[in-house]
């Protein structure tokens, strides 16, 4: 059994590094592309498509293995979730592109898939006994539908982003611009966050903290980071390590919220390095892979990809959720944050498709949506999880 595990790991890095390379190749494929040439494959882009193809094969290995392994369909906490999530996106992006043969969506797609590994990898991989709530059927119908629905959505927001990032006006300070480099600045502080938590478990740091928690009693946390925010009158008991700055009622998660300050810290300086470096915006970095891409052909992928995730999405994140909540806990719908989340993130793409198909939002518009939806969804899968208590907390690490 511990070799199947150890199997299964290795795929999944095999997987993110082919995913790596892949990224490489469909960027010589987009910069071999003169302005006069048709968006056409080329013997890289055709390269970039079969290592995508082949690292796809080794995380749905991956998935096997583990499947094996653990006994039930591997999505049952955090860091197996996310790394389905990613492979759904990975399988998405291949039928896009069977379909339309267009490398930049690999050279956008295939990073926010790395990202994503690379998010997922933060958090234990420990495989342990399903609690009495996952112990069905419906673990395998619905959690992977949804993920399935994400992954097609998350298409729609790379397509989305390669428009903005084609037609926004890079010489020029704008709101546009300003909003697309915060898009592009979240991106680079998951970077950032992957880079310090990273660093940090490799040096074996453990600060451990006596406080106060939110009821009144004494406890204790273990940060794996030095604390700049420290729990409720918390008291550090681990010798030589860092003490808090700053310290924060017992109702708020010192431990979370000081991962996130440095996840902030560390995609800061990341993003500052970039941008000394290049000594120009992200968005202006990266705009010339995007010089030859076909606008309307873009804002069609943006379009279609939410015309078939959304009917998934309703399918797993409403239908087959409620199904599973009257057989788990007796009942269709309870206000849970989580479930509240998946209804905002339907109300929110079932509002795209009116605004597209009613009042004639295509183009930039559409683009911004798609953006903002997949934004959402983000949301919906590191805060409502990690932050927000609920009755899905069994899948937070």
């Amino acid at each position: 059994m511990s070799d199947l595990v150890q199997w299964s790991g290795n795929l999944l890095y095999a997987s993110f590094i082919l995913y790596l390379l892949a990224t490489f190749l469909f960027g010589g494929a987009v910069r071999q592309k003169k302005d006069n040439q048709k968006q056409e494959e080329n013997r890289w882009g055709k390269l970039g498509f079969a290592v995508t193809v082949i690292g796809f094969i080794a995380q749905l290995g991956y998935f096997i293995t583990r499947w094996i392994a653990s006994g039930h369909a591997p999505v049952s906490n955090l860091f197996e979730f996310v790394t389905f999530f990613a492979m759904m996106l990975v399988g998405a992006f291949i039928i896009i592109y069977l379909m339309y043969r267009l490398p930049v969506l690999g050279l956008f797609a295939l990073p926010v898939a790395t990202i994503i590994i690379a998010y997922a990898s933060m958090f234990p991989r420990e495989i342990s006994p399903l609690i009495p709530a996952l112990q069905s059927d419906w673990l395998h119908i619905h959690v992977t539908t949804v993920a399935a629905a994400e992954g097609i959505l998350a298409i729609s927001f790379v397509a989305g982003l390669i428009y903005l990032v084609k037609n926004i006006d890079q010489s020029k300070r704008s709101k546009q611009t300003i909003w697309l480099e915060v898009v592009m600045f979240s991106l680079v502080a998951t970077i950032g966050f992957v880079i310090v938590t990273t660093a940090f478990n490799l040096t074996g740091y453990e600060a451990k903290f006596d406080y106060i928690n939110k009821d009144g009693n004494p406890a204790q946390e273990t940060f794996l980071m030095p604390a700049i925010i420290g729990p409720n009158e918390g008291q550090l008991i681990t010798d030589g390590k860092f003490d808090s700055i700053v310290e924060v009622p017992g109702f708020i998660n010192a431990k979370k919220l000081n991962t996130l300050v440095w996840s902030l810290v560390a995609g800061l300086l990341l993003y500052l390095v970039i941008r000394l470096v290049a000594r120009k915006r992200i968005g202006a970095l990266v705009q010339p892979f995007v010089k030859n891409v076909n606008s309307d052909l873009m804002d069609e992928v943006s379009y279609r990809s939410v015309l078939i995730g959304f009917p998934v999405f309703t399918l797993g994140g409403l239908i087959f959720a409620m199904i599973w909540a009257q057989i788990a806990w007796s009942r269709f719908w309870g206000w849970d944050p989580k479930e509240v989340w998946a209804l905002i993130t339907w109300l929110f793409y079932a509002a795209f498709l009116h605004l597209r198909l009613s009042k004639g939002w295509h183009g930039e518009k559409s683009a911004w949506l798609a953006v903002i939806g997949f934004v959402i969804i983000m949301f919906n899968l590191v805060a409502v999880n990690l932050v927000i208590a609920g009755l899905h907390s069994y899948a937070t690490p």
